[in-house]
């Protein structure tokens, strides 16, 4: 049987450049590296074990997710120290017991003093389990705010003086460095990053409470800090795939950019310079990060469009409307021809597929389809 190759897959498809990814797992985990930092990846972007593996290649293996699906399925494929990322819950509980008695190190995130209780109690039922206190550095999403760290002392001694509770350390996400676009501009976000954990760490420690990993987050901030001190591990994620947003915030550029849509032409409008592609909400999301900084990308732009600045310019459910800033040449995308789309956001696009179609632009310009990655989805 012959080999794939993108003109053979049905579409909507999600491919994945082998090649592209490489590159960039490679470039962080030579900064990190160098940087004295350990990679904790977050797998939340790729939700695959192909990539999981590829992304702690040289590292100690610790892992990111951000569901309890997605612990299962990597704890499944071997990885055994797993930072769950999202504030946990005390229903969940009884799950993140049932993994640690796996042999898997499930880590789990609070900041709360009532969940801190909870997990103690659930403690004296002979699990064990290991916590990160959250502390919010700037991106107002989840943590104790910073400098103030309102509770962090009352919640560190609910954790460290519980029997069989490990505080392994605290943890923030710079999620606000998504709204900058300037090495300098990021560069101080991670200077924010890293004082707000590192002086949570030292807050504890004067208080006598051990706390041995002070863990930053973002693709920006880890590329574009100029200070690590008092970090142990970073956690970004979106790096192994890379994509518009990231390519306008500076993290990367447009050659690093290893995900795709690939879609297929359905309609030809000239009267509103228009073409429709296959490729609807649910193929490309409704993620618009990257027009904060270029507002013709859309909901995604054309991989070698014959026509300047041709993106998808509206989505309905399985329909994307494609414009351009010059007439379109219709002649070049034929009813039935294949167009690839950049995302927005690598993270929220992937979600809705269930497997990569990879190529390899190294090889054969990236024609042929070299492999399948399954991933995980759900929760």
């Amino acid at each position: 049987m012959a080999a794939q190759t993108l003109d053979d897959l049905p579409t909507p498809a999600l491919i994945l450049d082998r090649a592209i990814l490489r590159r960039n797992l490679k470039r962080m985990s030579e900064r990190l590296r160098n940087a004295g930092v350990m990679l904790r990846p977050h797998l939340k972007t790729a939700k695959s074990i192909e990539v999981g593996r590829m992304a702690v290649e040289g590292h100690d293996g610790r892992i990111t997710v951000s569901t309890l699906a997605e612990a299962r399925y990597f704890a499944d494929g071997g990885f055994k120290d797993i930072l769950y990322g999202v504030g946990v819950v005390p229903s969940k509980l009884p799950a993140i017991g049932e993994l640690r008695r796996r042999g898997v190190n499930l880590r789990v995130v609070t900041d709360n003093a009532a969940v801190a209780k909870a997990i103690a109690d659930a403690a004296k039922n002979g699990d064990t389990f290991s916590v990160f206190i959250e502390v919010d550095s700037g991106g107002g999403r989840a943590g104790l705010p910073w400098p103030e760290l309102p509770g962090l002392l009352d919640i560190a001694r609910i954790l460290h003086d519980a029997p069989g509770v490990e505080l392994a350390g605290v943890m923030t996400h710079a999620g606000h460095s998504y709204h900058e676009s300037t090495p300098d501009g990021i560069a101080a976000v991670a200077e924010q990053e890293r004082r707000a954990i590192v002086g949570a760490a030292e807050k504890l420690r004067a208080a006598g409470i051990p706390c041995p990993i002070v863990s930053g987050g973002s693709t920006p901030t880890a590329m574009h800090s100029r200070d690590f001190t008092g970090i142990t591990e970073m956690r970004p994620g979106v790096y192994v795939f890379n994509d518009l947003d990231q390519e306008y915030i500076g993290s990367c550029a447009p050659s690093d950019l290893a995900l795709s849509v690939l879609a297929s032409v359905i309609g030809h409008y000239p009267h509103r310079n228009q073409v429709l592609v296959d490729a609807g909400a649910l193929a490309l999301s409704k993620d618009i990060s990257a027009q904060e900084f270029k507002p013709q990308v859309g909901y995604g732009t054309i991989v070698d469009a014959p026509a300047k600045d041709m993106a998808v310019i509206a989505c309905s459910q399985e329909h994307g409307f494609v414009g351009a800033e010059e007439p379109i040449p219709y002649g070049n995308l034929p009813i039935g021809s294949r167009v690839r789309i950049l995302p927005n956001h690598a993270c929220i696009t992937a979600a809705a597929y269930d497997r990569y179609y990879v190529v390899d632009s190294e090889l054969d310009g990236g024609k042929s389809v070299v492999d399948v990655y399954d991933r995980i989805n759900g929760w």
